[in-house]
């Protein structure tokens, strides 16, 4: 499995319309092959910035997720919003070994 975190913060006046979009297709990103988990959450000290936390059953399925029509037209309409650049990474689960 590997999570995806992508924080973003976006004009305030932008809100609405990300949370519009967001609902608009979180449904569609959820049933994406691949996916196991989308949430959206929305900073404590600052409403104005959110991240998506997302679980990919393998790297390819988020690969194949960020090359797609969907992704490339949520981004799209995404982006404009921002009033700084997004910070993503992927991580994988720690499993310790005793």
């Amino acid at each position: 499995m590997l999570v995806r975190i992508v924080r973003m913060e976006f004009r305030p006046d932008f809100v609405p319309t990300f949370l519009a979009n967001f609902e608009t297709n979180k449904n569609a990103i959820r049933h994406f092959q691949g996916c196991l988990h989308l949430e959206l959450l929305q900073d404590a000290d600052n409403p104005a910035i959110f991240t998506t936390y997302s679980h990919w059953q393998q790297a390819q399925d988020l690969d194949t997720y960020r090359h797609s029509e969907l992704f490339k037209s949520v981004w799209a309409a995404t982006k404009i919003g921002f009033a700084a650049k997004p910070i993503a990474f992927s991580l994988y689960p720690f499993i310790q070994v005793s």
